[in-house]
């Protein structure tokens, strides 16, 4: 990936981060689900930073379950 690629990649995952975050707090489901589902946010943020490829796939997996409404259920 060359660094035009992975800038205009960064770009687009910061906006689905944001995104996420937004959705994520709209959301009525019990307070475990949320804190759950911030979790998975920081976990792909923080992934973001070492494997921007992997974050984005899990960032789009997530974006899909919460368009399908599959949340976790918590700890």
């Amino acid at each position: 990936m060359d660094r035009d690629d992975q800038l205009e990649l960064y770009g687009l995952v910061a906006e689905q981060l944001k995104e996420a975050h937004a959705r994520v707090r709209g959301l009525r489901v019990t307070d475990e689900a949320r804190a759950a589902l911030t979790r998975k946010l920081l976990v792909i943020t923080a992934a973001a930073k070492h494997d921007l490829p992997g974050a984005a796939r899990r960032l789009d997996r997530l974006m899909k379950d919460l368009d399908e409404g599959r949340f976790p259920e918590g700890d």
